[in-house]
């Protein structure tokens, strides 16, 4: 793609998963409206996140991203939010003290509202409507009037996305967030889970260390990286006309950035040759991500790499692979050749999730959690006998007490999804699976790094 880049220069190439909005006009002035609000977030804490990240794919700091499938209007509350901010707290907790590593911490929140789709349409009897997009697009009632693909949505997905990001940066910096709380993080209904018992245990252990700091001299409640935490928000690129809206020129550089969220990535089904979102992205100076699936071959994942990290600049690009269980050791090693033949410097992190999804005999959509963890262990398994650093999870969870994957250790069956089903698109692990999830990375991640630090020394 040689064009010269504006954000609307995505408007020349082909674009697919995008709405039909039959008014033109009020798309325009959706658009034009959203294009005069302020920020949702800003240039620097953008750089920090791309910094960051590169620090993962060099092996000196490990992703954490989490949160859920789809945001909704209608599920939308703080305690919602605060539920599932602090099980991510807790993941990266573990995480931590497993590998003696920083943990990125970065939510699938404040923005996730616009969803690719198998199909344009979904029937229902008789009846066949356009499929559910995404709250930003049209509403999931099987209504010919719901799913109407409305421009006026982005306006309350903007004014929805503001109010989270505002929860999660008091949350992050008023105290919540204080690692002396890391006891108060734990969901009662979690104690069914024997993972809570290891937990509690852990954080005895942070407490004790937190002493003997404050007995040493050392008042942890002076130091700023025990009282608040940095977090960042992402999701997918796909609402173009949204994103486009929301570009921002930095007054200080003159890189634009997409100020919808500080990290933006493309989807399996919009990353072809040709892309209008492809096309989008390369202009913009946000880290980003290019989901891998099993369809990826190793020469069209690095012409993209080329096209939207040509300086190579490392924390730019995040690499999430979501195979499958059954396909990951087929389909990961030759694309990491490949990116290493090419010189290419990214952060490897894999999304066990998407590539997992089964019908049970009843129709409902699961994600059986020995497939996860199985994706999980073989991903960490095929980067160690490549030679690079496995940088991060991908998880779509909720501090919910939800049922919608099946096993782990609360042993969810297939008969009792039905209990507490309430995902509007995907099934999530609900926070004791989430947790139990964190434990069992930690335990492959600090395996790693004593066997890296061990071959080094």
């Amino acid at each position: 793609m040689t064009r010269r880049w504006t954000p609307d220069s995505w408007q020349a190439c082909e674009a697919r998963q995008l709405p039909d909005y039959d008014d033109k006009a009020a798309l325009a002035a959706v658009t034009q409206q959203l294009s005069t609000q302020p920020p949702l977030v800003f240039a620097g804490e953008a750089r920090e996140l791309k910094r960051s990240l590169g620090e993962a794919g060099a092996g000196r700091a490990f992703l954490l991203q989490a949160g859920d499938c789809a945001e909704t209007f209608v599920n939308f509350h703080p305690d919602a939010i605060r539920d599932t901010f602090r099980v991510i707290l807790q993941m990266a907790a573990v995480l931590t003290y497993a590998s003696k590593l920083p943990i990125v911490k970065m939510g699938r929140m404040a923005g996730q509202f616009a969803k690719p789709r198998s199909a344009p349409s979904e029937t229902h009897g008789d009846v066949t409507l356009p499929a559910w997009r995404g709250d930003s697009i049209n509403d999931i009632a099987f209504t010919a009037e719901a799913r109407h693909a409305d421009p006026a949505r982005m306006l309350r997905a903007h004014s929805q996305s503001a109010a989270t990001l505002n929860h999660l940066r008091a949350m992050s910096s008023g105290g919540y967030a204080n690692l002396r709380e890391v006891q108060s993080w734990t969901h009662a209904f979690m104690n069914q889970s024997p993972w809570a018992d290891r937990y509690r245990a852990l954080a005895d252990r942070i407490g004790d260390a937190l002493d003997f700091m404050e007995a040493c001299g050392i008042d942890p409640r002076t130091q700023p990286s025990l009282q608040t935490v940095r977090f960042f928000t992402g999701h997918e690129a796909l609402l173009l006309p949204y994103e486009q809206a929301m570009a921002r020129a930095d007054p200080a550089t003159g890189e634009y950035f997409g100020t919808s969220a500080h990290f933006l990535w493309v989807g399996d089904r919009t990353r072809f040759e040709g892309s209008a979102h492809i096309e989008f992205l390369r202009g913009i100076a946000n880290p980003i991500g290019i989901k891998c699936g099993p369809s990826l071959a190793p020469d069209t994942l690095v012409a993209l790499l080329d096209t939207l990290n040509p300086k190579r600049e490392a924390g730019r690009i995040t690499l999430i692979t979501r195979m499958g269980s059954d396909l990951i050791g087929r389909h990961l090693p030759p694309l990491i050749a490949a990116v290493a033949r090419e010189g290419h410097e990214v952060t490897w992190c894999s999304d066990p999730m998407h590539a997992n999804v089964v019908r049970t005999a009843s129709g409902l959509k699961t994600r059986p959690f020995d497939r996860i963890l199985t994706e999980v262990k073989d991903y960490f398994a095929i980067h160690r006998a490549e030679g690079s650093f496995p940088g991060g999870v991908h998880v779509e969870m909720t501090g919910l007490d939800v049922t919608e994957c099946t096993g782990g250790a609360v042993a969810i069956t297939a008969d009792g999804l039905s209990d507490r089903y309430h995902t509007h698109c995907d099934p999530r692990l609900n926070a004791a699976q989430s947790l139990e999830l964190a434990f069992l990375v930690g335990e492959m991640l600090g395996q790693d790094m004593r066997s890296r630090a061990s071959e080094a020394a």
